[in-house]
C-alpha cells in the first residue's frame, strides 16, 4: 500500500489510454505496416498527408521525445503532449491550435455548407465536380450536369420581401433533395442558381429528372401562396458528350439554360399577349383535334400522365438545342400516321426494354420515344400484330402500359429488325 505522502499518479484520460494500447499495437508490427498505419493516422487527426517513411520517423522522434521529458519532469507525459511538440517543432504546425474534435467536425461542415438552404455550397461543388468528372473518365460513364435556376424569383423578393423569398429557396431545396438519388448531389452556387451533379446519367434521364423537379417545385411550393408564378428553369450537359472539361460542361448547361428560359418566357408572352378577351373557352377546331391523342391505360381507359411525361422529355431537348441521339441509325422517310413534334430521346446507353402482349412473353429494347410513337428493336417481325399492348420499363419512370400500332420496319446491320410504332389509344 502507498504511503500517503506518495503522490497518486493521474489517471489516463479515454484519449491518452487508446495511444498507450496504440503504440504497443505497433511494436508488434512490421515497418511496411506501421507506416500504412501511421500514415493514415496523421492524415485522420491532423489532416497531414505524409509519406509512410516520414511518419515513421516522427513516431519514433515521439517516442524518444517522450521518455526525455519524463525522464525530465519525473514524471510520465502523455504521448498526445509529445506528439504536438514533435510535429510543432517539425515545423508541421506553424501555429498550432487545440480545438475540440467535435467543434472541428463542425467547422468543416459549415464550411461546404450552405446556411440558409442547407445544400453543399459552390466550393464543394468546385471539388465535387473535378472528382466526379474523374472518376467518370477512369470508368467510361456518363456524368450529368444540371444547372437551375429560379424564374421570376426576384419580383417574389420585391412583392412579397426577402423573408418569403428564403422561404422560396428552402422549398427549392427540399425539392432538388426529395427527387435525387442517394448518389447525386445539389449544389447553391448563387442566390438563386442550383447545380446538380448526376453519376451515371445521360442527356435523356437528366432532362427527365429536370422535368420531374420542375413538377414538384410547383407542388412544394404551392403551400406559399404567392402572387407571382415562380419556376425552375433548367439547363442540362453531360460529360463527355458536351465536354471534358468542368468549365466547358459548365458553359453548355448555362447556355441551355438561358436558351430554354427565353423560349419559355417568349411562349409564355405570346400566349398573354394573344389570349381571347372572353371567359369560356374557346371550341375545339379540327385543326387542334387532329393532333397526336394521349395514351390511355388498358385497365382505366383514362390519359395515362407518366406516359406524357416521358414523351414531354423531347420538348426540353428541342427547346434547349440538345441532340440526344448523335450516331444513331435514322429511320428510312415513310410516312408517319403522326407527326413528330420534337427530336426522339434516344434510349441508347440504358437498359431501356419493352414487354409485348396481354402477358408479357416477348421482349424488345426500346431504341428511342417521341411525341408520337417508338422504335422497338426486335430479332423478328413475324406474327407481329397489327396492335399491339406494352409495358415500357424506361430509366426513371415507372413500368407505363401503352397501345401500339407498328408503321414501318427495316433490318438493322446486325441482323436485328427496327420497328417503328405509334402510339394510339
Amino acid at each position: 500500500m502507498p504511503s500517503p505522502r506518495t503522490p497518486v499518479p493521474p489517471r489516463l484520460t479515454i484519449e491518452d489510454s487508446y495511444l498507450e494500447l496504440l503504440a504497443d499495437t505497433l511494436e508488434s508490427l512490421d515497418l511496411p505496416a506501421r507506416g500504412q498505419f501511421l500514415q493514415r493516422y496523421f492524415l485522420a487527426i491532423t489532416h497531414l498527408d505524409l509519406p509512410d517513411s516520414q511518419c515513421l520517423q516522427l513516431w519514433d522522434e515521439m517516442l524518444t521525445r517522450r521518455r526525455m521529458l519524463s525522464d525530465q519532469l519525473g514524471r510520465q507525459v502523455s504521448l498526445k503532449t509529445t506528439l504536438m511538440d514533435v510535429l510543432s517543432t517539425a515545423g508541421l504546425f506553424r501555429v498550432p491550435i487545440l480545438i475540440e474534435y467535435e467543434d472541428l467536425k463542425k467547422l468543416q461542415l459549415n464550411a461546404v455548407t450552405d446556411p440558409l438552404t442547407g445544400l453543399h455550397n459552390r466550393r464543394l461543388f468546385g471539388e465535387t465536380f473535378e472528382k466526379e468528372i474523374n472518376r467518370a473518365r477512369r470508368y467510361g460513364l456518363p456524368l450529368g450536369l444540371v444547372i437551375l435556376d429560379l424564374h421570376r424569383f426576384k419580383e417574389v423578393n420585391d412583392k412579397h420581401g426577402h423573408p418569403r423569398g428564403d422561404e422560396v429557396l428552402r422549398a427549392a431545396a427540399a425539392t432538388l433533395i426529395k427527387t435525387l438519388r442517394t448518389s447525386d448531389s445539389a449544389f447553391r452556387i448563387g442566390g438563386d442558381e442550383f447545380a446538380l451533379l448526376l453519376p451515371q446519367t445521360d442527356a435523356a434521364q437528366g432532362l427527365a429528372l429536370s422535368r420531374r423537379i420542375e413538377t414538384v417545385f410547383e407542388e412544394t411550393v404551392q403551400p406559399l401562396q404567392l402572387s407571382v408564378r415562380v419556376s425552375m428553369d433548367h439547363g442540362v450537359a453531360t460529360f463527355p458528350l458536351d465536354g471534358e472539361q468542368a468549365d466547358q460542361l459548365i458553359r453548355v448547361a448555362d447556355e441551355r439554360l438561358y436558351r430554354l428560359k427565353h423560349a419559355n418566357h417568349g411562349r409564355s408572352v405570346s400566349r398573354a399577349t394573344t389570349a381571347p378577351a372572353q371567359e369560356t373557352p374557346a371550341p375545339e377546331t379540327p385543326e387542334r383535334s387532329t393532333s397526336t391523342p394521349r395514351t390511355i391505360s388498358i385497365e382505366s381507359k383514362r390519359p395515362t400522365e407518366k406516359t406524357d411525361e416521358v414523351l414531354s422529355i423531347a420538348a426540353s431537348a428541342a427547346a434547349a438545342g440538345i441532340s440526344l441521339q448523335p450516331g444513331s441509325a435514322q429511320a428510312p422517310p415513310v410516312a408517319h400516321t403522326y407527326p413528330r413534334k420534337a427530336e426522339r430521346v434516344s434510349m441508347g446507353g440504358t437498359n431501356a426494354y419493352a414487354l409485348l402482349g396481354e402477358q408479357g412473353g416477348r421482349r424488345a429494347r426500346v431504341l428511342d420515344l417521341g411525341f408520337g410513337g417508338v422504335a422497338l428493336e426486335m430479332e423478328t417481325t413475324e406474327n407481329l400484330p397489327e396492335s399491339l399492348l406494352a409495358i415500357l420499363h424506361v430509366p426513371i419512370l415507372p413500368p407505363v402500359r401503352v397501345n401500339l400500332k407498328p408503321v414501318w420496319s427495316r433490318r438493322t446491320g446486325e441482323g436485328q429488325f427496327r420497328v417503328g410504332c405509334c402510339f394510339v389509344s
